[in-house]
C-alpha cells in the first residue's frame, strides 16, 4: 500500500496559514487601521496569479490558500475595526 501525504500536508499548512493571518489582521488594524486593506489585496492578487503559474500541485494549492486568506483578511480587517469600536480589542490612540 502506497501512502500519499500531499493532502495531509495541504490540510496542515492551510490550518497554519489561516492561524497565521488571524494575528496579522489584529496587528495590522491596531497599527494602521483599515487603510492597509490594499496590502492584503495586493498579496491576494500576487499569490493567486502565482498559483495559476506554478505547475506543482502542492505549491500551487498553498499559494492559492495564501491568496484566499489574504482576500478574506480584508473583510476581517473591517470587522476587526468594529470589534475595537465595541471595546473587545485595544485601540491605538496615535496612528
Amino acid at each position: 500500500m502506497e501512502l500519499h501525504f500531499t493532502g495531509i500536508i495541504i490540510g496542515v499548512a492551510t490550518f497554519l496559514i489561516i492561524g497565521l493571518f488571524h494575528p496579522i489582521v489584529i496587528k495590522s488594524e491596531y497599527h494602521f487601521g483599515v487603510k492597509c486593506w490594499w496590502a492584503f489585496a495586493l498579496v491576494g492578487v500576487v499569490t493567486s496569479v502565482a498559483a495559476l503559474l506554478v505547475a506543482d500541485v502542492l505549491w500551487s494549492t498553498l499559494l492559492a490558500v495564501v491568496g484566499a486568506s489574504s482576500f478574506w483578511s480584508i473583510k476581517e480587517l473591517f470587522e476587526q475595526r468594529e470589534r475595537v469600536r465595541k471595546g473587545w480589542f485595544p485601540k491605538k490612540e496615535k496612528r
